[in-house]
């Protein structure tokens, strides 16, 4: 499955957007650096809990501002609400070739939008210093994107080469 093809597949931002959400995050555009700019996302989301660009609006806001853990929780809620328009499991680790290639077949850009919200939340808890988990899902989403187009695989490559020069010791030179 080519994931960088998008000739025939809606994205998320298509999606229509009520007029006061939207209002509301031209808002939070302007406002951006003042608190105010928050409080406008978060009353675009009253209004449109389930619209994937109030979402990532709202983790782009958090993940700029170093709020990381409130963007994990929002790569987190994005990928819930796109997995259940896309029927899958709730939990990453089950996914497989079968589960993708159905959800492909019911919208491939929705599908897209949920392995990148997977790396993002990879990429937020590398910063969070969670290693582990977010190996974790880096691995999961290579062993699905074997040509590595969503960059998955070459995320997980540095990850692991500056986890070994971190993990030996350090080389003292011996004077005599």
């Amino acid at each position: 499955m080519d994931l960088l093809d998008f000739s025939d597949c809606k994205l998320y931002f298509e999606d229509a957007l009520p007029a006061e959400a939207e209002r509301l995050i031209a808002q939070a555009a302007s406002e951006y650096g003042e608190p105010a700019a928050e409080l406008s996302l978060l009353r675009a989301h009253m209004h449109a809990p389930e619209n994937l660009s109030v979402l990532v609006g709202i983790y782009r806001y958090y993940f700029y501002q170093h709020r990381l853990e409130d963007a994990l929780v929002v790569a987190e809620r994005a990928m819930q609400l796109s997995g259940r328009h896309l029927g899958l499991p709730t939990d990453w680790n089950q996914l497989d070739e079968t589960r993708l290639g159905s959800a492909a077949a019911n919208s491939f850009g929705l599908l897209r939008f949920y392995l990148l919200a997977l790396k993002a939340a990879s990429v937020v808890l590398l910063r969070l210093g969670r290693i582990a988990a977010s190996r974790a899902r880096l691995i999961k989403l290579a062993s699905l994107d074997s040509r590595d187009q969503l960059g998955a695989a070459k995320l997980l490559e540095v990850v692991d080469e500056f986890q070994q020069q971190t993990d030996e010791p350090e080389l003292t030179l011996a004077v005599a």
